[in-house]
């Protein structure tokens, strides 16, 4: 298979339950199968939520680690990245506690810019030498992220957008992100009804990508994915083109 033009990584479950696919992995091994199988499939990294055993995303440092452990163990070596969401744990200051306490780390956390507590929250992940992906979901968070110090530590900027958004959107925020003059490189995705158009848009664009369950249940040609690997192969191939 010939690999992507640009880096894709795979974001294999979110915040969705298992009662929204059949597929969607949630407990440890399913974690540690799923990354393998997108990984062999063409993904570059893997981003998940761990999730207690009812389903739920948590960022109890025992959840954490179990998730983290069992994907290391199946795909040694592979980029691994985990949500720090704030639905996950509605109270800043609780939340900031939480991945204080994380003894097993990932390579990487997201951080969306404009969750309560969020600048303190990278300052966190920064002191236990974790990459920050922050992501961004419009320009007000833009524009206060540009003006942080975070902007210059970043190792990644995610624009994230919703299912109602279009390339011309894609396009304001790819250019106040590229003005804010970061050295981390740029990624682009969308949901549901945006995500097939946002991912071939960021191919267009020569900026980074992802696809997973997190992002999309359906395949390009509308019909429900089997699972995270099949969502990367239809990715591989609209970014081999």
């Amino acid at each position: 298979m010939t690999g992507p033009r640009i880096y894709l990584k795979a974001c294999i479950n979110g915040a969705r339950t298992p009662d929204q696919h059949p597929g969607l992995p949630a407990s440890p091994d399913q974690l540690a199968a799923a990354a393998l199988a997108a990984h062999r499939a063409g993904a570059q990294a893997v981003h998940l939520h761990p999730k207690t055993p009812d389903g739920v995303d948590s960022l109890r440092p025992d959840v954490v680690a179990a998730a983290v452990t069992a994907v290391r163990q199946a795909v040694p070596g592979l980029p691994l990245g985990v949500t720090t969401g704030y639905w996950a744990l509605p109270d800043a200051a609780e939340r900031r506690r939480a991945v204080e306490s994380w003894d097993v780390l990932p390579d990487f956390a997201s951080l969306n810019w404009h969750e309560p507590g969020s600048p303190e929250l990278a300052q966190v992940l920064l002191s236990k030498g974790l990459g920050v992906e922050v992501g961004i979901f419009h320009a007000e968070a833009a524009q206060s992220w540009a003006g942080s110090d975070i902007a210059a530590h970043c190792m990644r900027v995610m624009i994230e957008l919703q299912a109602d958004a279009d390339t011309a959107l894609a396009d304001d925020l790819l250019s106040q992100v590229t003005a804010a003059g970061s050295p981390a490189p740029v990624l682009l995705h969308g949901l549901d009804e945006s995500c097939w158009p946002l991912l071939e848009h960021a191919g267009v664009r020569g900026v980074q990508t992802r696809i997973g369950l997190e992002d999309t249940l359906h395949l390009p040609d509308g019909s429900l994915a089997p699972d995270n690997a099949a969502l990367v192969s239809a990715a591989v191939d609209l970014l081999s083109r």
